[in-house]
């Protein structure tokens, strides 16, 4: 808003605002008359009250752009009516007419109604053009000023609501990031590559350290957090110089784990080091090896016996022709009879050790004699009970044929376990082992017990479980007991255990007795 264009008999022309609405109020007409036909010379609109009351009812129905009132008036004085239309129009400009010079009327001016200008009578046509022009562009200002206000007022509103959604999304996602930084099952820390301390670890790595996740924020470092060293892990696949990943075997205890140490590609001052426990593979592998060992002494054991037969059979042959040309002295004849019984136990053995030693097949389930496979099992047991001079094996065999039906191969194979297992439950080899069978009301029945140092309570649910062993690592495999099991099972007989620490244990495996339909399928 600004004043432009020539001085037309000594008034300036306002042309910037042809549609400027002015409202002037006073009680002498002549006044509003004279000031009205100035400002429509200017290009201004204008209307003219010589009642205060008269102009705000207008003022309900026009909102003027600049109200211009004298201060005395009858009705209501210029104080009074100028606080009026502040009020119901605020960016109405307000100019007050007066011949009044008192302090106090300004200053009443100023505070209740805060008129743009004071202008005293006479006025001056140039001077009040000016004002005018003066006040329009304070308007205009004061609307623009408004709209900024609104507008940066709406753009704050949305920056503040993008803002909040971004920082509702960052928690959702920080949330979710770190519920799934806990659920994972293998230790994850987040550390500084040179001084190892921790910034962040999953509840995995607080629970391998055994200690609270709250202890990260201490700064301590990642071996003091999950192993309790005082010093970095030998093998530690962090270095000032990692740049990508690292990876190293790392060894706690009777744990072991996997290292994979990753550092970040804008950040290699952090490394991120992923865990893997793998104390239960390694097991795993060394039993694998030792039962693939197992195998292999068996197919051993079992190409040995073949060759074995092959000598004992010419001792026998010769001594039975010995035997018969006759003429010997006692003591001769009676070594002939000691070779003749010893490679006959032998024999014996030997034949044990194939029957163990074969593989079964389904085809190989028949009916036998459990009395029989027990026998021959011991005969191959006794060479390990030989071992041990204080270590004493008694057989308590029914005195009837115990019939079932099944691969005794199988069954003999449980007998040994059970056996072996007994042997390595007496500390040093001093102690007793009995073996009985029985008929039962429809099965059959073989126990093992010895006078060893028994089971605790604690790990007698477990003793059936594959790879379970309370012996030192590289002293068994912890199969022979599952092996028992699975094979008991599959004859459909169960195996229960009674033991008492310091009291021995003893092993009952109950077969059903050989059904009819299993003895015609036999034939």
């Amino acid at each position: 808003m600004r004043l432009a264009g020539p001085l037309h008999l000594g008034v300036a022309v306002l042309t910037s605002v042809p549609h400027a609405q002015v409202f002037i109020v006073d009680d002498d007409e002549g006044v509003v008359t004279a000031l009205s036909r100035a400002l429509r010379l200017s290009g201004l609109k204008t209307l003219g009250f010589t009642s205060a009351r008269q102009a705000l009812e207008e003022l309900d129905r026009v909102t003027p752009d600049i109200v211009i009132s004298d201060y005395r008036m009858p009705d209501i004085d210029g104080v009074e009516f100028l606080a009026a239309v502040k009020e119901r129009s605020p960016y109405t400009q307000r100019i007050l007419l007066t011949g009044d010079m008192k302090q106090e009327m300004i200053e009443e001016a100023i505070a209740r109604c805060q008129v743009y200008r004071l202008i005293f009578k006479p006025w001056d046509p140039p001077r009040m053009l000016l004002t005018v022009r003066s006040a329009l562009e304070q308007r205009a200002m004061a609307i623009e000023l408004e709209r900024l206000h609104l507008l940066t007022r709406d753009r704050n509103v949305e920056l503040e609501a993008r803002v909040e959604e971004r920082t509702r999304a960052l928690s959702v996602a920080k949330r979710e990031w770190e519920e799934t930084f806990d659920t994972l099952d293998s230790p994850i820390v987040v550390l500084e590559r040179r001084t190892l301390r921790l910034r962040r670890a999953n509840l995995a790595a607080a629970r391998v350290g055994g200690k609270p996740i709250e202890t990260v924020a201490a700064g301590v470092t990642c071996h003091a957090f999950l192993f309790g060293r005082d010093q970095r892990c030998p093998g530690c696949p962090v270095s000032n110089e990692l740049k990508g990943t690292s990876t190293a075997e790392l060894v706690h205890g009777e744990r072991s784990f996997a290292v994979r140490a990753h550092s970040m590609a804008d950040d290699h001052d952090t490394v991120v080091c992923h865990y893997r426990d793998t104390t239960d593979e390694r097991q795993l592998n060394r039993r694998i090896l030792e039962t693939e060992k197992m195998i292999a002494i068996g197919n051993l054991a079992g190409g040995v016996a073949h060759e074995i037969n092959n000598p004992l059979s010419a001792i026998l042959g010769f001594t039975q022709i010995l035997r018969r040309k006759g003429g010997y002295p006692p003591d001769d004849a009676e070594a002939l009879d000691v070779i003749e019984e010893s490679a006959r136990r032998c024999k014996r053995i030997v034949e044990s050790l194939l029957k163990i030693s074969r593989r079964s097949k389904l085809e190989d389930r028949r009916r036998f004699d459990l009395n029989s496979c027990v026998e021959d099992t011991l005969a191959l047991f006794r060479g390990q009970v030989r071992r041990h001079p204080r270590l004493k094996l008694e057989a308590h065999l029914s005195p009837q044929p115990v019939e079932l039906f099944g691969d005794p191969t199988q069954v003999g194979q449980v007998v040994l376990n059970l056996l072996q297992n007994a042997v390595q439950a007496i500390p040093g080899g001093v102690g007793e082992i009995h073996v009985e069978t029985q008929c039962t009301n429809g099965g059959c029945l073989v126990r093992v017990s010895d006078t060893g140092t028994g089971i605790a309570p604690e790990h007698l649910p477990a003793i059936f479980d594959p790879h379970f062993t309370t012996k030192p690592p590289g002293e068994g495999t912890g199969l022979g007991l599952a092996i028992v099991q699975r094979i008991v099972a599959d004859h459909g007989g169960e195996v229960s255990v009674d033991s008492k620490p310091g009291d021995g244990a003893r092993f009952t495996v109950r077969f059903p007795a050989a059904s009819a339909p299993q003895m015609e399928g036999a034939r």
